[in-house]
């Protein structure tokens, strides 16, 4: 009996890798509760973008949000009415942006390095922090850096050849523009742009700059990425001030906005992104080097691949690094040209017997565990945090005719659990809020009401505790002050953050009860 085995080629073996690195990002979005507030505020986002059927404006506790623009809203919406709603399917929308970072990053390297090189980058990419943890979490950071690394491979490609660029190639770079546009605004433009524009500088190919298919380029540009702010502005005059002047160039320049770092933060988050793979190219850091190698040969053909990949990690990173605000997810847009840059590092390293093949294996594991254990520790960490034990007992048994309050936080991810089908009530002194509130969930709901003062009524007053309707639910923190609330309130649940209240007028003649009165379960 003879027993035939198949010997898998190396393309194949990276289709392989593609497919099963892909599939355990979607196995652990699978694991872990909504962090909060971005995973809360996003999916319940794109929840009642479904529920309401208004695909203009995204909504936040009913009323019009313009922090960003509307794709991820589009894509969770749509996930949602195909798979259900539930934390995985809107960690689908970012998963797959994922994946297509990784594809793209692959097809990319492929084409220039080499299958072996392409194969490593994968590997190096697609077991870190960046991707297996970045890559499923709900906010707008994967879906822009995709689209920035597809425009800029894009771009690149067009202009590999000599004579004029791939008007296909081009016309691909100016939709993924628009894509990213669409996903988080101006930067889905301007960091292809940047990037571009130093390297065909550097490499000294600016004059091909104007045989791009500037005309039909532009055309497929505008046709994907303005049609909603046209749209939108005719709706919501305010939209482009709000969006583009505030959430823009406001907080770009701005000083009073939330997690403020110093230069030294980007550079740390990368190394931590793609550690332990991040240290091979530490470890080659040598500027003399650099600066020699780039002021003779800059202008090779064969050095700019290479040119374009430390442009792309320089010019981006000093980009994000100049305001005050820096979040994390911001810098997932040069993840790939450092995966990138590791395994042709190692390439070399391997042809040259500096290293064992074997220390990639123990490097790959050593990724892989770091990035499970980093997904397993902040599913532990969000539960300290979210509601969704009060939200379950909540959505057993209220029924839809009743309100639901809030007060002394936003329980962002209350709606989302709960299938809320009206807005929550969100009590707080507005009036003091509008004089003092920094960029806080405060700021995010009054600034969304006044674009739509009906939804607005959302938000009331604390004194409307007083005179609930017969039945009304309350959501406070546990650690909000229970003897500060009228009467006629007991306590029906206390989840590990959250309380849950309701009202009962017959009660009302009592302090508020804080024995439990368990409701039974669904």
């Amino acid at each position: 009996m003879i027993i035939m085995t198949r010997r898998w080629t190396e393309k194949q073996r990276s289709w392989l890798t593609l497919l099963g690195l892909w599939a355990l990002l979607l196995v652990m979005a699978c694991t872990r509760p909504l962090a909060l507030p971005d995973e809360g505020r996003y999916a319940e986002v794109g929840r009642w973008m479904l529920m309401s059927g208004d695909w203009l404006a995204p909504r936040l506790d009913g009323m019009p949000f313009f922090h960003k623009p509307p794709l991820l809203h589009w894509l969770q919406a749509s996930s949602f009415a195909v798979w259900g709603v539930h934390p995985w399917s809107a960690r689908l929308v970012p998963a797959l942006h994922a994946g297509l970072m990784l594809l793209a990053v692959y097809l990319a390297t492929r084409d220039t390095q080499g299958e072996k090189t392409a194969q490593r980058t994968i590997w190096i990419l697609g077991s870190s922090l960046g991707f297996l943890i970045g890559g499923q979490y709900v906010n707008h950071d994967m879906l822009v850096a995709s689209w920035v690394s597809i425009a800029i491979w894009a771009f690149a490609a067009a202009f590999r050849q000599h004579g004029k660029p791939d008007a296909r190639l081009a016309l691909l770079g100016f939709a993924a523009c628009a894509l990213g546009l669409l996903s988080k605004g101006l930067i889905g433009l301007v960091l292809p742009g940047l990037v571009l524009l130093t390297w065909l500088i550097w490499t000294n190919q600016t004059r091909r700059l104007w045989q791009l298919p500037w005309i039909r380029g532009l055309l497929v540009f505008c046709a994907i990425g303005l049609p909603w702010f046209i749209e939108g502005q005719k709706h919501y005059p305010e939209l482009f001030n709000y969006l583009i002047v505030g959430q823009h160039f406001s907080r770009y320049t701005g000083g009073s906005f939330n997690n403020q770092w110093s230069w030294w933060f980007y550079p740390v988050v990368i190394v931590l992104l793609l550690f332990p793979w991040s240290m091979i190219l530490v470890g080659t850091v040598a500027p003399r080097k650099w600066l020699h190698s780039w002021r003779h040969e800059r202008t090779a053909v064969s050095n700019r691949w290479s040119s374009l990949l430390w442009i792309w990690l320089l010019v981006i990173t000093a980009f994000f690094s100049l305001p005050k605000s820096k979040i994390v997810g911001y810098i997932f847009t040069v993840l790939p040209p450092v995966a990138c840059l590791a395994a042709m590092t190692w390439q070399r390293w391997t042809e040259t017997g500096r290293v064992n093949a074997r220390w990639f294996t123990v490097l790959l594991l050593a990724s892989l565990g770091l990035s499970i254990g980093a997904n397993w520790a902040a599913g532990r960490h969000s539960l300290k945090r979210s509601s969704h034990d009060v939200a379950h007992v909540l959505q057993c048994h209220l029924d839809p005719a009743e309100r639901v309050y809030a007060v002394g936080a936003y329980p962002y991810d209350l709606p989302f659990y709960a299938q809320l089908t009206q807005a929550l009530i969100v009590l707080e002194d507005w009036d003091e809020a509008r004089k003092s509130s920094g960029d806080n969930w405060r700021r995010e709901l009054f600034e969304a009401g006044d674009f739509d003062l009906k939804a607005a009524k959302n938000l009331q007053p604390i004194s409307a505790l007083l005179d609930p309707a017969e039945n009304s639910w309350l959501v406070t923190p546990n650690d909000f002050d229970s003897q500060s609330l009228p009467t006629g309130w007991s306590r029906n649940f206390k989840g590990l953050a959250w309380t849950l209240w309701q009202f009962n007028r017959s009660a009302a003649k009592g302090p508020p009860t804080t024995q439990d009165k368990r409701l039974p379960g669904c």
